[in-house]
């Protein structure tokens, strides 16, 4: 044994700034009364990632540091930054975010006290660095609550009920070395799940523990993977929650009978239509409205006919959908360098809306012929009577549009 109790595991590449600030975090808050490790494992950062991480080695915070000479990808990163742990438990902290030290502590003290738990899960903060708050949980746990061994269809329930994702938790070491194994079309964490629940309890605690930092006060606007899986993975989700049931199944833990069968479908279904619908609110905020109607027509078809995230956008939704449509259109083009928009009356909204919806701002928008170079036109016309007259003048046929051609295919 090593004598360490909790490692704390934190992949990194290239993200010098925010590894400085997540162990600066560390250096000041972290004071356990047991022994831990910060393990950090470096995929190949082309940035002063090593020489910071000294300073603070330098300093007495307990790291221990692994460079990779090529970079393996996130998935193999954030594996071995697990597998190198020394500790009793091992807790993923992604380079961006933070532990609340004292919400640790008392996790590994209720995993002390109940060695049958082989990890426990918590919400977690999404939190304004700027000014200092947590803004929401991403989930609730109105109570604690643990699960025995193999009680698969009691978790399922409790995961889709609650819209719980089980992503931060503290591991049992021991069990986490067989139940970590990577998974790519399945959201890893509910396979992960059903790898612990099989082989021990599991815990949703109501205390979070970890910080999930949304807003950066060292780092506006930078990427975020999780917003990333909100807005594409819903499909993966819904696979995960399948693995979590074939799992239990083969375990011998849930009945698998025609009725059963259907129940549990319906309910992935629901569970996957919710997530579809959240990543419909990320896109439409972010004025993807064409891929939001992509989305939007599956949850329709999956029967959430007025969602509360769907219900603020859909009046606007098919205006914004075919404008983004003929501003995609004419941007696609090769050569198109200007937009003649005939029989419109006035052209300042319209093209305020075409632009903040993606038009390029290297294609001149006017109302003149004058303006409007044959070969590097497209064509917006208020009229489908005006197509015969433009492509006569030689303007290329499929790059004359009507509001039919841009709008036909939103059906609400």
């Amino acid at each position: 044994m090593s004598g360490i109790k909790l490692s704390i595991c934190i992949p990194t590449y290239n993200r010098e700034a925010n590894l400085r600030n997540a162990l600066t975090y560390g250096e000041n808050d972290y004071k356990f009364d047991f022994p831990f490790e910060i393990v950090i494992c470096d995929n190949a950062s082309t940035d002063g990632t090593q020489q910071m991480v000294e300073e603070f080695i330098g300093r007495g915070l307990p790291i221990r540091y692994y460079k990779r000479e090529t970079n393996a990808g996130a998935a193999a990163n954030v594996t071995s930054a697990l597998r190198l742990g020394k500790g009793e438990y091992l807790i993923y902290l992604a380079d961006d975010d933070i532990l609340i030290a004292d919400a640790v502590a008392d996790t590994i003290k209720y995993l002390d006290n109940n060695q049958e738990v082989t990890c426990a899960h918590a919400p977690w903060f999404l939190y304004d660095e700027v000014a200092k708050t947590d803004i929401a949980k991403f989930y609730n746990v109105v109570e604690d609550r643990k699960f025995p061994q193999g009680s698969f269809g009691d978790v399922f329930q409790y995961i889709c009920e609650g819209h719980i994702f089980p992503e931060i938790a503290i591991h049992r070491s021991s069990t986490l070395r067989s139940a970590w194994i990577p998974r790519e079309f399945c959201f890893y964490p509910f396979p992960f799940l059903a790898h612990f629940l099989d082989q021990g309890a599991v815990s949703f605690l109501q205390r979070p523990f970890y910080r999930s930092i949304v807003n950066s006060a060292i780092a506006r606007d930078r990427p975020q993977e999780g917003t990333n899986d909100v807005m594409t993975s819903w499909d993966r989700y819904r696979g995960g929650l399948e693995y979590f049931l074939y799992t239990g199944v083969r375990r011998g833990a849930l009945p698998l009978t025609p009725e059963t069968r259907l129940k549990y479908d319906e309910m992935c279904k629901v569970f996957t239509l919710n997530r579809m619908a959240v990543a419909f609110r990320f896109w439409a905020e972010s004025k993807n409205f064409i891929k939001a109607y992509e989305l939007y027509t599956r949850i329709m078809w999956g029967g959430m006919l007025d969602h509360p995230e769907i219900r603020n956008f859909r009046e606007r939704l098919p205006l914004m959908v075919a404008i983004q449509t003929l501003v995609s259109e004419v941007n696609s083009a090769i050569g198109i360098d200007t937009l003649l928009l005939g029989g419109f009356p006035e052209i300042t909204a319209l093209e305020g809306l075409m632009r903040e919806l993606g038009l390029n701002e290297k294609v001149k928008v006017t109302v003149k012929l004058s303006d409007s170079p044959l070969e590097s036109t497209a064509v917006f016309i208020s009229a489908d009577s005006d197509r015969d007259y433009f492509v006569a003048l030689g303007y290329l046929p499929n790059l004359v549009f009507h509001q039919h051609d841009v709008a036909r295919h939103i059906v609400m």
